[in-house]
């Protein structure tokens, strides 16, 4: 990679960091797939480069196999990147312009019913109530029905929930202050169920001495608090207990359940937005689609023409 290219590439992420908030991770993925595309350049100038140049760097793209997917999130970092180069008058066109992504259709939002999200709840509740268990076993099962109430009432991403201060167990409001991508801070719900289930946990995390912690959910680990994958594998317990598939349940599957059940009982697509943190409406937009589904099905076993347009075609 060329000198010009590492000052360039600089440069954009320094954008990314200082103009849209961008998270270490974020600008990491950026950093990994810019720099794929330009080492596969070889130090050609980036003044003159052309369409094709990125053609055939997708083309070896596809040569290695990768997913559609994957290499569509390449062409977005590539594609930013020259927007961004030639708006700041760094170069005096944009190859990527002309450049048409790989074809890739995108997929629906696994969706559990309300119903099996109710069994889920009420097996983590009798499971913290049992007769016999040790402390530290019912700690453990408050914590998991602790969990499961809080992300099913807020919708807040894996990464926000099992970072929540201490504070949040304690708190009066019907609401949390909860800082999500782009350190942005947002308004989310809580309700009776989970502000009940974060009382119950917290007295239990007291008595077993792990209240002195910041975290709500502490953990022994490098960060301090529950890892994602320790509550992804005790929710695969729970719902193994539930009587319902552990492959079709996930924390971000219980988050697409918050969001798909609000639209369902008409809230507005723009307050959806609001509370699951999304910074573009398209990305919420996704679950439209799992809704159109409903009302078709809806319109075809409740209207009460339904049956008489069967028959008419059974004639």
């Amino acid at each position: 990679m060329s000198r010009e290219a590492r000052a360039r590439l600089k440069a954009f992420l320094d954008m990314l960091a200082a103009e849209r908030g961008a998270a270490r991770n974020t600008l990491e993925a950026y950093e990994r797939d810019i720099d794929d595309y330009l080492e596969w350049l070889g130090g050609k100038a980036l003044g003159d480069l052309a369409a094709d140049d990125i053609r055939g760097w997708l083309g070896d793209i596809a040569a290695r196999g990768l997913k559609a997917s994957s290499a569509a999130r390449k062409l977005s970092a590539v594609r930013q990147f020259h927007r961004f180069l030639y708006t700041e008058g760094l170069l005096p066109n944009d190859p990527s312009a002309a450049i048409e992504g790989p074809r890739q259709g995108r997929p629906l939002p696994k969706v559990v019913s309300v119903a099996d999200v109710d069994r889920l709840i009420e097996t983590a509740r009798l499971a913290s109530e049992r007769d016999g268990l040790s402390k530290p076993a019912r700690l453990k099962a408050l914590r998991m029905r602790c969990l499961i109430e809080l992300l099913y009432a807020t919708g807040l991403r894996v990464s926000e929930l099992i970072a929540l201060p201490l504070s949040a167990a304690t708190t009066r409001e019907r609401f949390l202050v909860v800082r999500g991508k782009g350190d942005k801070d947002r308004l989310v719900p809580l309700n009776e169920a989970a502000r009940e289930a974060g009382l119950a946990y917290l007295e239990a995390l007291r008595q077993a001495g792990g209240a002195d912690s910041r975290w709500l959910f502490p953990s022994d680990g490098e960060s301090g608090h529950l890892t994602r994958q320790a509550f992804a594998r005790d929710l695969k317990s729970l719902t193994a207990a539930a009587g319902l598939s552990p492959a079709a349940l996930s924390p971000h599957v219980l988050r697409h359940a918050f969001a798909s059940h609000l639209l369902q009982n008409g809230a507005d697509l723009r307050v959806v937005q609001e509370l699951l943190g999304h910074a573009d409406i398209a990305t919420t937009q996704i679950y439209t689609h799992v809704l159109d589904e409903r009302l078709k099905s809806m319109v075809r076993d409740l209207h009460p023409l339904a049956d008489e347009n069967v028959k008419s075609h059974e004639v």
